[in-house]
């Protein structure tokens, strides 16, 4: 079977560096981390914190953004 996802709006913000967005820390091995709901992961410069729909934060890679999402109209 196929699936296709829901539309869903979803908040996003591209991160460059710390201070971009407020769930990103640095790990004690100073890497940018997000925790997620599967555990913390790393992040990379001009990874995308996506905030899901229950106010969880992931990372997504820019071109996996790209491919999954749209701007919408404010």
């Amino acid at each position: 079977m196929k699936y296709r996802k829901k539309p869903v709006v979803i908040e996003a913000t591209q991160w460059f560096k710390y201070g971009d967005h407020p769930a990103v820390f640095y790990n004690h091995n100073s890497v940018p981390t997000i925790r997620t709901l599967e555990g913390e992961m790393f992040v990379q410069s001009s990874d995308w914190i996506i905030t899901g729909v229950k106010g969880e934060h992931y990372p997504c890679k820019p071109d996996v953004f790209e491919m999954t999402y749209e701007e919408v109209e404010q």
